[in-house]
């Protein structure tokens, strides 16, 4: 089973956005990914986070903030993508079989909800292009996950 893994500063709103998304779209497309998201510093799930994810149908009210250390067998993922620049600047060395990508998201944080789904729906379409990727069985690229189009349902489910 692949292992991808969403890395961001607090793990509070876009890593937990983007592997909510991930995690849906992958459960669409039939494809068996072991999710999970973590941060380099320890907080909580941001409620704007979860508010707008529970808008196109996926709910974060179960998910909490992560440090890799929390994460099993933090190493051993297939997929690492850091959503944030400080969280690409501490990200730590992977073993070169690791697919690390970085595709950086403005953070929400302080805004209305109006930058909460745009950043949320910036989020959708990498995390569609990411699995439509994975289940082609080809290695996703930075430049794919930054340029993905619309994707169907990734607004609205």
């Amino acid at each position: 089973m692949t292992r991808v893994l969403v890395l961001c500063t607090h793990n509070s709103a876009r890593s937990q956005m983007a592997e909510g998304w991930i995690r849906h779209h992958a459960a669409r497309a039939g494809l068996a990914l072991d999710v999970w998201s973590a941060g380099t510093e320890a907080t909580r799930v941001k409620p704007d986070a979860i508010t707008a994810m529970g808008e196109v149908g996926i709910d974060l009210t179960g998910h909490a903030s992560k440090v890799l250390t929390d994460v099993p067998d933090p190493w051993g993922f297939d997929v690492v993508i850091t959503v944030c620049d400080d969280a690409n600047e501490a990200c730590p060395a992977y073993p070169a079989r690791t697919n690390r990508l970085h595709v950086s998201f403005p953070d929400p944080s302080g805004h209305g909800l109006a930058r909460w789904r745009e950043v949320r729906d910036a989020i959708g379409r990498m995390g569609a292009a990411l699995v439509t990727a994975l289940a082609a069985g080809v290695a996703p690229t930075e430049a794919d996950l930054r340029h993905a189009p619309e994707a169907p349902g990734a607004a609205g489910g």
